[in-house]
């Protein structure tokens, strides 16, 4: 089965993209965001470390119901780049196995592929484990824009604060496999997503090797080594 990393900057246009490949082309989707909503809910142990670490900081951390007020802990951490680490440094490695399991449970119903709509792709390191991997992209002016549009409550400043924090263009067109460039309509973009879907479609005889244990452990251990190789070499390069 191959895996897709999908990942590009807030207000990019991932999440169109994403929803493309499902309702167009059925692709499974496993959506981080989505994942890392339910790994901080109340009772889960990433809910309680955040507690224990961030509520003597945020004093509106939890909501009536006792959920996480996501919008204060956002505002919190992306103010604050050191703290923004200790939440990833809970929250990833929950976010991480659910993903893992969620990727074996396509591979057992069969699927020929799957994506993984990670915004922190690179970062996280999962990138590792997809064989293909795709960065949807904005120019910065657009991004701002859509981010005020979808969050009217949010300042100019938080706004470019939250685009700033993450991995810029530049970075993700150097490890991305693939670019969809998202500036400008949909007709556009679902030309560009539905070419590329071609492109990467794994063949029938590829994708029944692959559920032969021997050559499916060897596809996979492949595709692995040769991510790992690949951020070895950039690692000494700097």
């Amino acid at each position: 089965m191959l895996v897709v990393g999908l990942t590009g900057g807030i207000a990019s246009g991932k999440s169109t993209v994403s929803r493309r490949l499902e309702e167009h082309h059925h692709i499974p989707i496993i959506d981080a965001d989505k994942i890392a909503r339910e790994v901080v809910e109340p009772g889960q142990a990433a809910y309680t470390k955040i507690v224990n670490y961030f509520q003597s900081k945020i004093p509106n951390l939890l909501l009536d119901d006792n959920h996480l007020n996501r919008a204060a802990l956002g505002k919190w951490v992306f103010s604050n780049s050191e703290d923004l680490q200790v939440l990833n440094q809970i929250t990833h490695p929950a976010v991480r196995y659910t993903i893992f399991k969620r990727v074996l449970f396509c591979y057992l119903r069969g699927y020929s592929m799957c994506v993984l709509d990670v915004p922190l792709l690179f970062e996280a390191g999962l990138d590792l484990f997809c064989g293909v991997t795709i960065a949807v992209l904005s120019e910065p002016s657009l991004q701002l824009e859509r981010l005020l549009a979808r969050n009217p409550q949010m300042s100019n400043g938080e706004a470019k604060s939250r685009i700033n924090s993450q991995t810029t263009n530049e970075e993700r067109i150097e490890k991305a496999d693939f670019v969809l460039t998202n500036n400008g309509g949909l007709p556009f973009l679902y030309r560009e997503i539905d070419e590329l879907v071609r492109r990467i479609q794994p063949t029938v005889l590829r994708t029944v090797l692959e559920y032969i244990p021997p050559f499916g452990a060897i596809s996979a251990a492949a595709i692995v080594l040769s991510r790992y190789e690949a951020f070895a070499q950039t690692q000494k390069m700097k």
